[in-house]
């Protein structure tokens, strides 16, 4: 008798079933940052400009080419027309803005840190914001006279608001917590000031102080076509008349510059203050 020998097939599992599988993780954040970013869109603008000037698409009237507002501001510079024009409009707004920035701070510093400081400036600064600066230009005319000061005082106003609104909310939105743990720990009034409010408050501030340099420059180019003898807004008021749309756009292209050089000044001040934050942008 013959013995049949039966053989069972056990199935064995690759190594890959084995193995749990790995889910690739998703990279959500914007990435490493590019070097001079930023110039990226101003360079992109002023090529698509030079080449609709060589192809002949814009009007010269209109919209010089870029070659020509550069000849023309390195005549006005050449002559002394620029330079003066320039250092009178950097030092209205350098005034204005000085006056408003120290105004900013210490109104938000005391109406985030106290509820009597708050109820007698917040009230006031609020409708001092739902009222249009410029609008303010002929009473300030009629109590300052036309001279410097209330154009270096419309810019301080420009200034402060932005500087006070933000750095109020980033004041008021300071966790409790930590005030409670300030408390506990004993901190003294400057203490507590230096190690809690003003970590706490820095973002805002720097929000605000954006919003105010950028305001100073724009209340500026307004301020200095008002009864003005000097600056850039004035020679572009000049240009006007006599139809010169290349002096026109050298002080546009100017007020741009000032205000990208000074966005950037503080944007690196802030990430250089701001260092400990680890945010999108850093």
């Amino acid at each position: 008798m013959t013995a049949v020998t039966t053989t069972t097939v056990v199935p064995v599992a690759t190594a890959t079933e084995d193995l749990p599988q790995v889910r690739r993780r998703r990279r959500l954040s914007p990435g490493r940052r590019l070097p001079a970013a930023r110039l990226a869109g101003p360079l992109l603008l002023i090529a698509l400009w030079a080449a609709a000037s060589a192809a002949e698409a814009l009007d010269p009237g209109a919209i010089p080419a870029p070659w020509t507002v550069l000849r023309t501001a390195g005549h006005l510079w050449t002559d002394g027309t620029l330079p003066t024009d320039v250092l009178t409009s950097l030092e209205r707004a350098g005034y204005g803005f000085a006056i408003g920035l120290t105004a900013g701070v210490l109104l938000a510093v005391a109406a985030g840190l106290s509820r009597a400081g708050e109820a007698l400036i917040d009230g006031t600064v609020q409708l001092n914001r739902a009222i249009p600066t410029l609008g303010l230009i002929p009473l300030f005319i009629l109590w300052l006279g036309i001279g410097e000061t209330f154009k270096i005082a419309i810019i301080a106003i420009v200034v402060y608001i932005p500087i006070y609104l933000n750095t109020h909310a980033a004041l008021s939105g300071i966790d409790s917590r930590f005030v409670e743990l300030a408390e506990v720990q004993g901190l003294s009034r400057f203490a507590f000031v230096r190690q809690v409010v003003i970590p706490g408050a820095l973002p805002g501030f720097f929000v605000g102080l954006r919003l105010g340099v950028t305001g100073s420059w724009l209340g500026l180019v307004v301020l200095e076509q008002i009864n003005a003898t000097s600056g850039l807004g004035y020679m572009m008021f000049q240009a006007q008349n006599y139809g010169q749309t290349d002096v026109i756009l050298v002080g546009l292209l100017i007020y741009g510059v000032f205000g990208l050089v000074s966005d950037s000044v503080v944007r690196l001040i802030e990430r250089r203050v701001l260092s400990w934050r680890r945010t999108l942008s850093n």
